[in-house]
């Protein structure tokens, strides 16, 4: 037998230096001005929460605020519910999220999967980009000129709805996008290592390895498109009565009801108002909760 050689050995691991005291300063000085930061922005939005639910919380513990609309009542008679701007904020959302969603995810999964490097990818991507830079009231005027102006259609919330896609569709191409280029190359090779098309690749592992994230993202696009005020103000018009067609009439919806109400002098528009911006952070609440919980049991399943 022959003994062994250095070469042989192996290397010893290098020894542990003790980290310097000017790199600990840096730490300690990077750590507070995050955190404070991080204090500085918490501090409106606990003002905001705080001042809205004080003013109006006391609103939304009446069972008639969820059970009645305000038809024949004016702003200055007490009682009525919301009732009716409820039913039309969420279906307003629920029209839009139903066309914009598959869009989103059939355009991020081109720019992803297909597109790479192409002259209509850069193209898609640019029109995106311009897009999440668009104002909510630039939409609805554009809606207003081609759905009303140049179709002939009536105001209606169908028409809030198409301005709400103009506002939905980046945040999810956006969303969905990072998720699906965050999934492993090696899943995708895996598959077509086994003569799977891929086609049946994406729709089969590599969209539910991303969904519990793109679930994620779609129930945030839904609460921001939920809360604006410039295409409800433009393309429908407001009604103190229930209205659940969608294609006619005029609509109510909690952005509308809160400035219609804040228009109108008086304790009870005022109150109204505050009740009205209480059900919508619940509503939003709720949808994001929803949102967390199928994101969380669609995790578990593709594991």
């Amino acid at each position: 037998m022959t003994a062994a050689t250095d070469l042989d050995r192996p290397a010893a691991p290098p020894a542990f230096q003790q980290v310097g005291s000017g790199r600990k300063v840096k730490n300690r000085i990077a750590t507070v001005l995050v955190t404070s930061t991080f204090l500085i922005a918490l501090v409106p939005l606990v003002w905001v929460l705080f001042t809205v639910l004080a003013k109006g919380f006391t609103r939304v513990l009446n069972a008639d605020w969820w059970q009645k609309s305000l038809a024949g009542l004016t702003s200055r008679q007490f009682g009525g519910g919301v009732y009716h701007a409820i039913i039309g904020t969420l279906l307003q959302g629920l029209i839009c999220a139903v066309i914009a969603v598959p869009i989103a995810i059939l355009v991020a999964v081109y720019l992803v999967e297909y597109g790479k490097r192409s002259r209509l990818a850069r193209a898609v991507t640019f029109t995106v980009d311009i897009l999440s830079g668009v104002p909510s009231i630039v939409a609805a005027l554009f809606i207003y000129a081609l759905w009303i102006t140049t179709l002939g259609m009536p105001r209606s919330a169908f028409a809030v709805s198409l301005a709400l896609v103009l506002l939905m569709i980046p945040v999810v191409v956006r969303t969905t996008e990072e998720l699906l280029k965050i999934v492993p190359d090696e899943l995708r090779e895996a598959a077509y290592a086994l003569g799977i098309p891929k086609w049946k690749t994406i729709v089969k592992i590599v969209i539910p390895t991303a969904l519990s994230g793109i679930i994620t993202g779609i129930s945030l696009a839904i609460a921001r498109v939920m809360g604006e005020t410039a295409p409800v103000l433009v393309l429908v018009g407001y009604t103190t009565f229930i209205n659940f067609d969608p294609f006619g009439g005029s609509m109510a919806s909690l952005p509308l009801l809160m400035t219609s109400e804040r228009n109108a002098l008086g304790e009870v528009g005022e109150a109204r108002v505050w009740g009205a911006a209480v059900t919508l952070i619940l509503i939003i609440t709720v949808f994001n909760l929803l949102g967390s919980l199928i994101s969380r049991l669609t995790s578990l399943k593709t594991k």
